[in-house]
């Protein structure tokens, strides 16, 4: 199987490893969404207790266990787009364009609290 480098092509590496292994049965959004908050658990639990230097300068081997989790959550949220047949690429270009409306950088910048103070 090639590797995929681009979203497009991950979809589809990620589409036919489910389909080998007749997987489709159980990627019902429901089960992937909560498969992906348990993956999205596991990447958190590496940061526990860390302050937020320490979350920088993760040793080889904790950097290796982040990124190996980060790409559990990167594959569950790929398969659930495929399958409510959403484009990541778009929504997230919304979504960024949307964020630009409600938090102005003139009113926003180097600002915290701006998710509770905005809404």
């Amino acid at each position: 199987m090639p590797m995929p480098d681009s979203l497009k092509d991950l979809t589809g590496t990620v589409r036919q490893f489910a389909d080998e292994r007749d997987w489709e049965q159980f990627h019902s959004p429901k089960n992937l969404a909560m498969a992906l908050i348990v993956e999205a658990g596991e990447l958190v639990e590496h940061f526990q207790w860390l302050t937020g230097q320490q979350s920088l300068e993760l040793d080889d081997n904790q950097h290796r266990e982040v990124s190996l989790e980060m790409a559990d959550v990167l594959i569950y949220l790929v398969r659930m787009a495929e399958r409510l047949n959403i484009d990541l690429v778009a929504a997230a270009n919304t979504k960024i364009a949307i964020n630009a409306e409600r938090y102005p950088v003139d009113s926003s910048c180097g600002r915290a609290d701006k998710y509770t103070s905005y809404r």
